[in-house]
């Protein structure tokens, strides 16, 4: 008789009961931070070509292979951390450090999900190719300890977000512009601070004891999102304001775009001032007044872009 049987002979609750190694595997995989993928569609987006279909084609599958490759990273990292994700209040709950899932398998489950992230890359463009095997060195290496790097860890983090979107741009292909990079770089370090605020806080107000890997301070971090927030609002700033001077088009749109997304940075903060912002994911997917910023910000960015495109 399985363990799973014997659990509903006797009774156990369901959320007690074995998980399966594929359901273990499944949630390990953590298919939920796909949604930082997403940003594949910005470089296109802003250079109005997004929509077009043989772009369109080519952006589903890079961001088909960055979620492989994200997959990959996390299940790296989950095998590397287990002792210490054993004794965190939270992570604990992970499929590798709880049992369900045993590190041999994940380890090959990552192999095989690497493989095919680049595989499907490839099939895009050498150039996204590329940018994944960049992306993939990276987070293993953050893994393997440069994490524990003062104000570095903070750099890897934030490079894996720009790094996605640059695959998109390099998938589309579209030229990626200066303010672009400026505003893409700012707006993921802003994020990435912001985890490691809510990281310290949690810390702080619960056992005392430090689970991050590298002990910043609450006032160090909150100068850190402050200072990468306002870099990103003015390169955001500047980009509205050049667009009337290319291609002689002249568009209100790219304007009135800095109002939505000013406001969502804004709104963003509160949330990281919290100390509420530790998945960003979930703060976006449960921020109903976050999510009518960013369409709003969507379509006044997209028209914006589509004049000058």
């Amino acid at each position: 008789m399985t363990r799973y049987e014997t659990a509903r002979r006797v009774g156990v609750p369901p959320e007690s009961r074995p998980e399966s190694a594929l359901s273990a595997l499944s949630r390990a995989a953590r298919p939920k931070q796909w949604l930082k993928n997403v940003l594949v569609g910005a470089a296109p987006l802003a250079a109005g070509a997004l929509f077009l279909p043989a772009v369109l084609g080519r952006e589903a599958l890079t961001f088909v292979a960055l979620c492989l490759a994200s997959s990959a990273g996390y299940l790296v990292n989950d095998v590397l951390d287990v002792a210490k994700d054993r004794v965190h209040p939270t992570k604990r709950r992970r499929p590798v450090a709880s049992g369900a899932l045993s590190p041999r398998l994940a380890l090959v489950a990552a192999g095989t999900l690497a493989a095919a992230a680049l595989t499907v890359g490839a099939l895009v463009s050498v150039g996204v190719g590329l940018v994944l095997v960049l992306y993939l060195a990276l987070t293993i290496g953050y893994s393997l300890g440069l994490k524990r790097l003062s104000v570095i860890d903070l750099g890897l983090v934030s490079a894996a977000f720009v790094l996605r979107a640059v695959a998109g741009g390099v998938a589309a292909p579209v030229p990626l512009t200066e303010w672009f990079l400026v505003v893409a770089s700012f707006g993921a370090l802003y994020v990435v601070a912001g985890k490691r605020y809510a990281d310290v806080l949690q810390a702080e107000e619960g056992t005392g004891r430090s689970w991050a890997v590298v002990p910043y301070t609450v006032s160090y971090l909150r100068f850190v999102w402050s200072l990468a927030a306002a870099a990103a609002v003015v390169g955001y700033f500047v980009w509205s304001f050049d667009v009337g001077a290319v291609r002689g088009h002249s568009s209100v749109w790219a304007e009135v775009s800095v109002a939505p997304f000013v406001l969502a940075v804004l709104r963003y903060a509160a949330t990281v001032d919290r100390g509420a912002a530790g998945s960003p994911e979930d703060v976006v997917l449960r921020d109903r007044g976050l999510q009518v910023l960013v369409l709003l910000w969507l379509v006044s960015f997209g028209i914006a872009a589509d004049a000058v495109g």
